[in-house]
């Protein structure tokens, strides 16, 4: 009998652990059978994205995007001028949301918007933020329109460093540089700027500032005293930018597409349509790479070159 019972027992317990393995594998099939349908769906939706997304195919208005910090962007580039040669495409809003960023960047995107207009109207509208390599940028619209509120101007170069060479004299550190002449790698944390450096680094910027001067002057008709009173350096609000002719009108996208029927017969009930460049996927890799670098460094500290950014908070 107490045999009987120890089996009953034991019959039990393997049944419990049967029941458990069980689960465990259904468990298991369950998460893989998800995982390989996500798979399906992420091939799925890759294979029919690989279209183009700066193409409209109906009459429209192509609303653009610029946010974030300006560098040159050549797939934007590329979208801009399919849009430039669209006859379904009317006109272009560009929209910008930006503290500005490297000057060939604000420079080449003045330059393909500004070549847009040769054949079609462009208008430009700020939004909370347009200074600086942003402003430069919608120069090259037809009309720009801010919020009252939008912060804008900022015109201006700069090239930022630091100077380390205290810092590391305290550590004990004595930095060996070797080069072909005293201006070289000037300026430098590792050596104490140079008066001769200091003028020829702000010859540099100074030829820029000119060049961005000259694009203010050119494109809202300012005469020299006018251009002065804006070239400084200094933010506006939208209220002060219109006062001052750095833009055309107080809005948003309703005040543009206003602007564009009473200016070139485009219709209001045009639709208006996104369009963003077709960029290259990125693998998982270069996704994980992409979020760590922006997790420990700030875009602006990976900016190269000449700056027109606005940035108050560093």
């Amino acid at each position: 009998m107490q045999a009987e019972n120890q089996a009953q027992k034991q019959a039990k317990v393997d049944d419990l652990i049967e029941r458990r393995r069980l689960r465990r594998a259904v468990t298991a099939w369950r998460a893989i059978a998800a995982l390989l349908v996500t798979a399906i769906f992420i091939v799925v939706l890759a294979r029919t994205d690989n279209g183009p997304s700066g193409v409209i195919s109906s009459d429209s208005v192509a609303r653009v995007y610029v946010d974030g910090i300006i560098i040159r962007d050549r797939w934007r580039g590329d979208m801009l001028d399919e849009l430039k040669n669209d006859d379904d495409v009317k006109a272009i809003m560009v929209m910008i949301d930006s503290p500005g960023g490297t000057v060939v960047g604000g420079e080449e995107l003045y330059l393909e918007l500004k070549e847009i207009t040769q054949t079609k109207p462009v208008v430009a509208v700020m939004g909370s933020t347009a200074t600086s390599a942003a402003y430069m940028a919608a120069l090259g619209a037809d009309h720009i329109i801010a919020r009252e509120g939008s912060v804008t101007g900022s015109i201006g170069v700069l090239m930022q460093t630091a100077d380390f060479t205290g810092l590391m004299e305290k550590l004990g550190i004595k930095p060996e540089i070797i080069k072909s002449s005293p201006l070289k790698a000037q300026p430098n944390p590792m050596e104490r700027v140079t008066p001769e450096a200091r003028r020829a680094v702000a010859a540099v910027i100074g030829d820029m500032f000119e060049m961005f001067s000259a694009m203010v002057a050119t494109r809202r008709q300012m005469t020299a005293e006018q251009l002065d009173l804006v070239a400084d350096g200094r933010i506006f609000t939208g209220r002060q930018a219109l006062e001052n002719g750095l833009i055309d009108a107080i809005g948003g996208e309703k005040e543009a597409r206003s602007w564009l029927a009473k200016n070139h017969s485009i219709s209001e009930d045009i639709p208006a349509k996104d369009a963003k460049p077709d960029y290259p996927k990125e693998q998982w890799y270069q996704q994980i790479l992409g979020i760590t670098g922006k997790a420990l460094f700030s875009e602006r500290l990976k900016l190269d070159g000449l700056l027109s950014v606005w940035h108050p908070e560093m």
